[in-house]
């Protein structure tokens, strides 16, 4: 019995070891899966608002032309 408890005592710290060593390597690869989805967010956002921008210069940039010329026709009737 007392060789039983000798090894016993040492098995338990090893898995326990063993067990913190393994939620090391699990807490590493959640981080870096959340980095992973972070850059893919990131990426997402900045897609989007390229777009969105683009859209909006789009619309601002055909509606925008239509008073300048109007604003030439205008100057040229008044002289």
């Amino acid at each position: 019995m007392l060789q039983l408890k000798s090894i016993g005592t040492p098995l338990v710290l090893a898995l326990a070891l063993l067990t913190l060593a393994g939620c090391d390597q699990a807490e590493k690869s959640a981080q870096q899966m959340l980095d992973q989805a972070a850059k893919s967010a990131k990426q997402a956002i900045d897609d989007t608002n390229k777009a969105a921008q683009q859209a909006l210069s789009d619309a601002i940039g055909h509606e925008g032309h239509k008073p300048k010329e109007a604003d030439k026709k205008a100057h040229t009737q008044e002289i």
